[in-house]
This record gives structure tokens, sequence and C-alpha cells, in this order.
């Protein structure tokens, strides 16, 4: 499992990972690319546990992701199965076990205040923090994709599923932007990835 891990993860969170894998006695694949999601948890019936994570996703990111599935787990079993996925007792657990990975051993220096800030009071996916999310695709390979918040308004931009859509006006911290074959208005994260057709 350790040289598997080594491609996906930085080198020094490999075997606090595996530890908390063993620990969880989970089953975890690494699979292809999800659009909707970095990864997910699962509880089978017969009480065995599956993570799965994008082996597309850079190092900085699997981790974040991995740490992100195991905190269901553990809070669910800490907690009881009643919980709100994302709640308090999610959160709280996310915190814990991440703490040990926030330090220069294993994350770059551009990106510990951040991931500070974002601990405080994670999210649900690291992606609705737009500065986070910024910051961590710097060390993804190099995409033809841009971020809505570059795009002049007015321009014109496809989504990964084909949908074609004009760029609006900002409201508060999300873009309004028009589906051209609609006509329906749809608000997008600034940091929404896109393609971009026309200025």
């Amino acid at each position: 499992m350790r040289d598997v891990l080594l491609k996906y993860l930085p080198e020094r969170a490999v075997d606090p990972c595996i530890e908390l894998v063993k620990q969880h006695q989970v089953h975890l694949k690494i699979v292809n690319e999800r659009v909707t999601r970095h990864g997910d948890y699962r509880r089978y019936p017969d009480g065995s546990h599956q993570i799965t994570v994008n082996s597309n996703l850079n190092k900085y990111r699997f981790l974040i992701t991995l740490i992100h599935e195991i905190a269901h787990l553990a809070a669910f079993e800490t907690y009881g199965r009643r919980i709100k996925p994302h709640g308090v007792e999610w959160k709280m657990t996310f915190q814990k076990l991440m703490l040990p990975f926030i330090n220069p051993s294993v994350f770059p220096a551009t990106l510990l205040p951040l991931l500070a800030r974002h601990f405080k009071n994670p999210k649900a996916s690291s992606d609705t923090d737009a500065h986070l999310s910024v910051a961590l695709k710097e060390y993804d390979p190099g995409t033809d994709k841009n971020y809505i918040f570059e795009l002049p308004t007015g321009s014109v931009f496809r989504l990964y599923n084909g949908k074609i859509f004009k760029k609006g006006n900002k409201r508060i911290k999300r873009y309004e932007c028009v589906e051209m074959a609609t006509g329906k208005v749809y608000l997008f994260q600034p940091n929404a990835e896109v393609e971009l057709i026309s200025n």
C-alpha cells in the first residue's frame, strides 16, 4: 500500500494515512475522475467501510479528500449514524484528524495559512472555499480551463457537460450566469472551472 500511496500523497503524510486506514479498517479505492466529487465514503450492510478518492487529484487535494472521508467514518463511529453528514460532529472530527498534517513538512508554506483558516470551520467541500481551491489548483497539471472570476462580464463559456452560459453580475459571493439554451439563471462559485468560448 505504501508504494501506491507515495504516488498520490505528500511523502510525510503516507505513513500516518496508512495508520488511519488500518485503524478504521477501510478498503481504500483510487478511482477514475468523477466530475461531481473528489471522493466518497460508504458503509456496507456487512459493516465494512469503503472510501474512494479520485486518482487525478494533486497530492495536497488527495490528502485533504482522504482525511475528509475518513472523518465521515470516524464521526459516525463516535457519534452514531444519525448525525448530519457535514454537521458539527464531522467538522470537529475532520479538524482533529487534519491537524497533524497542517505543517511545513507536509504542505507548502503558501498553503498553510489558507488551510489554517479553512479548518477553523471546514466546509462540505474544499471547492466552496474559493481561496483555498484556487491555491490548491496551482499544484495541478496545466489545463485550458479558466475560473469564472477571471472572465470578463458578458463572456460565453462551456461547462464540462457541454451546456453554454453567459457570465452576468456578481451577487455577494457568486456569479449570475444565464444558460444560453433556456434563458435560466444559475449561480456559480467564483472558482468554478469553465472553458471560455468568447469574451
